[in-house]
C-alpha cells in the first residue's frame, strides 16, 4: 500500500475514482442518453454530472483539504481559479459528443496539480479498457506497461491530431479549417477523435506524432494528459512555441524530434 499523502497514494486513489466513473460510463454507453445543450453543439449528459459527483465525493473523502475543479461545476459556477494548493482537475467525460453517439473515444480525465504543476495524471477509456497513468518524474504507463512517444522526425511521415472546437462562429471555423488545409499538405494524415485527453495520450504512446488544439473547454481537458505526455518523453507547449499554460485553453504536444518543424508549420498555417 502506498503511504497516505504520497504521490503514489494520490495516483492509486485517482485510478479508483476513474474506474468508478468508468463503470457508470460503460453501463450507460449503449443506452439511450438524455442530453442537454450547453451551447449549440456542446453537449452535457446526466452521466457527466453523475460521474463528476462520484469522483468528487470519493476524492473529498480521501483528501478533505485538497481543492477540486471539475468541468460541470466550473460550467455551473462560471469561474475557475487555480492556486498553488493541491488541486484535482477533473473531466468526468471527455468526448461527451462521442458518448452520445456511441463512438468509443470516451474517457475520464483526472489530473492533480501541486504548485500549479501537473503532477499526477489518469486518463481512462472504459469502452476500450485503456488506462493511461503517470506521476511526474516516474514515467508514463498504459495498462501498467511503460509507454513512450514516437521517434518520427519528418513532418511528411507524421500523423497529426486536432479537434474542431465547439464554437461554430463562421470566422472561427474558417480559421480552423484554413489552418488544417495548410497543415494537410505537410503531414501524412489528420485524425480527430473527439477527445483532447485521448489525443494527448495518443502522443504519449506514439499513436499520433503531433497534436494541437486552440479554444478547448478548460484545464480539465489537459491536466492529466500533460503529465502523461511529459512522462512518456514528449513535450507539451503553446502552439506559438511558448511555454504551456494549463489555464490558457491552448495546447500543442509532440515528440522532441519534430517539435521545431511542427511549430514552424503551425506558424506558417496562421
Amino acid at each position: 500500500m502506498a503511504q497516505k499523502g504520497s504521490v503514489e497514494d494520490f495516483l492509486a486513489m485517482a485510478v479508483d475514482a476513474a474506474k468508478s466513473a468508468g463503470e457508470i460510463i460503460r453501463s450507460a454507453f449503449y443506452q439511450t442518453k438524455r442530453v442537454e445543450h450547453k451551447g449549440e453543439v456542446d453537449l452535457v449528459t446526466e452521466t457527466d454530472k453523475k460521474c463528476e459527483e462520484v469522483i468528487f465525493d470519493f476524492l473529498k473523502l480521501q483528501y478533505p483539504d485538497h481543492k477540486l475543479i471539475g468541468e460541470e461545476t466550473a460550467a455551473a459556477c462560471g469561474t475557475i481559479e487555480l492556486t498553488d494548493e493541491p488541486t484535482w482537475i477533473v473531466d468526468p467525460i471527455d468526448g461527451t459528443t462521442n458518448f452520445v453517439h456511441g463512438f468509443p473515444f470516451v474517457c475520464v480525465s483526472i489530473g492533480l496539480t501541486i504548485g500549479r504543476i501537473p503532477t499526477v495524471g489518469v486518463v481512462y477509456n472504459p469502452i476500450m479498457d485503456e488506462l493511461f497513468t503517470a506521476i511526474r518524474g516516474k514515467g508514463a504507463f498504459l495498462n501498467g506497461k511503460p509507454i513512450k512517444v514516437s521517434s518520427q522526425s519528418e513532418l511528411v511521415k507524421s500523423l497529426l491530431a486536432t479537434e474542431v472546437a465547439a464554437n461554430r462562429e463562421k470566422a472561427i471555423i474558417d480559421a480552423v479549417t484554413n489552418r488544417i488545409n495548410s497543415l494537410l499538405f505537410k503531414v501524412r494524415s489528420l485524425r480527430m477523435t473527439g477527445s483532447c485527453a485521448l489525443d494527448l495520450c495518443g502522443i504519449a504512446c506514439g499513436r499520433n506524432d503531433m497534436f494541437y488544439l486552440v479554444g478547448f473547454g478548460g484545464p480539465w481537458d489537459v491536466a492529466a494528459g500533460a503529465v502523461i505526455v511529459t512522462e512518456a518523453g514528449g513535450l507539451v507547449f503553446d502552439p506559438s512555441g511558448k511555454d504551456f499554460d494549463i489555464t490558457s485553453q491552448r495546447v500543442a504536444a509532440s515528440n522532441p524530434l519534430i517539435k521545431d518543424a511542427f511549430i514552424e508549420a503551425l506558424q506558417q498555417s496562421e
